[in-house]
């Protein structure tokens, strides 16, 4: 696929290895292409004369009204992009009123991006690590610090295949740029003989060697639900059955994803499978979406599929690459325009009027 304006600029700020890093797909970049090609198979169908003079983009979600149905996506190791990392990005979520979802391979801890955040919405990404010790910390922590749902990522019980980063040799886990919620949690730090400040090394190793949890299944939610009373949400459903799974296991929402095409390659986009998936959930619990998502008229597209909200990832990090919170800004700040006047020019004048019906399926 083309690259865009954004994408260009931010491969001139950055470091080969860490462009690659976030700019590149798994294997031969099949999925990561095919986020892109999903959109482009839907054409909106406009309605006119419908006085779209006052336009209200809210929505509402776990008992809270967002003015936008746009979060920033979880995107670990953000030093690699710029010096501050995450707390660029969570000032930028914060002043525009967009939730945020923090990694659990950030480089600052969820304490200090909840800092800088104060009240404004956020989430908390979770990876569920193979000692049970630390993911209840990092979900105890989540909850004493504000956040105020848990998103598990499902859809890595190992890496995909990273071929630039193989060529690359570079792992900015290794070199320390994931590690911010892990030196600095008490449960990770007694799996130490010796303090992280006293040898980064071996801790950099054990957050390595504990990170995933490859055995993780349908049966340990219940455990995960026993350490906080947040909403919990499972990023990475693809198949219609896992929906069904999710609502008999009582999971309190949905993020259909397949990892920005950096995991499975050949595996089906995201906004494919949102249709069936929306199709069993039929609005009991919520939907949110990413991979693939690059401007108003994608988000419009994903509402009108089935989605309740999006998640925005490597446009704001181009952002963060090329400008730092002010260059989030920027990029969101010209998303949501595009989505504005996208939802005018179809005659939508609120998110609830977002239907199917909007859309026409191209013929292939």
């Amino acid at each position: 696929m083309a690259q865009s304006y954004l994408e260009i600029e931010a491969g001139k700020k950055l470091s080969k290895e860490a462009f690659d890093y976030i700019a590149r797909g798994s294997g031969e970049e099949v999925t990561m292409d095919a986020n892109r090609k999903a959109f482009d198979k839907w054409t909106i169908r406009p309605r006119v004369l419908r006085n779209v003079s006052k336009r209200d983009f809210s929505v509402s979600l776990f008992g809270k009204t967002l003015k936008t149905p746009v979060f920033l996506a979880p995107i670990g190791v953000q030093r690699i992009a710029h010096p501050e990392g995450e707390l660029a990005s969570a000032r930028a979520a914060a002043s525009m009123g967009i939730p945020y979802i923090v990694s659990s391979v950030s480089s600052n801890s969820m304490e200090e991006i909840a800092e800088v955040m104060g009240n404004h919405l956020r989430w908390f990404q979770l990876y569920c690590s193979i000692e049970e010790s630390v993911t209840e910390s990092f979900v105890k922590r989540a909850e004493a610090s504000g956040y105020s749902a848990i998103v598990i990522t499902v859809d890595t019980p190992m890496l995909g295949i990273r071929k630039m980063d193989l060529l690359n040799n570079y792992s900015p886990l290794s070199g320390g740029y994931g590690c911010g919620n892990y030196i600095t949690d008490p449960a990770f730090c007694n799996l130490l003989e010796k303090s992280p400040f006293e040898d980064k090394e071996a801790a950099l190793q054990k957050q390595y060697d504990i990170i995933d949890q490859p055995n993780l299944n349908w049966l340990d939610l219940k455990k995960i639900r026993s350490y906080t009373t947040l909403p919990i949400l499972l990023k990475g459903i693809l198949h219609p059955d896992d929906a069904q799974l999710a609502l008999d296991y009582g999971v309190d929402g949905i993020i259909v994803s397949n990892h920005g095409g950096r995991q499975l390659d050949q595996c089906i986009a995201s906004l494919d499978a949102l249709p069936e998936i929306s199709e069993v959930i039929q609005g009991r619990i919520p939907i949110l979406i990413d991979s693939g998502i690059r401007n108003g008229t994608d988000v419009v597209k994903a509402l009108a599929l089935g989605a309740d909200c999006v998640l925005v990832g490597r446009p704001y990090i181009y952002g963060l690459a090329t400008g730092g919170q002010d260059g989030v800004e920027k990029v969101l700040t010209h998303l949501l325009h595009e989505f504005d006047i996208s939802m005018a020019l179809a005659g939508i004048c609120s998110i609830d009027e977002i239907e199917d019906s909007a859309l026409v399926r191209n013929l292939e």
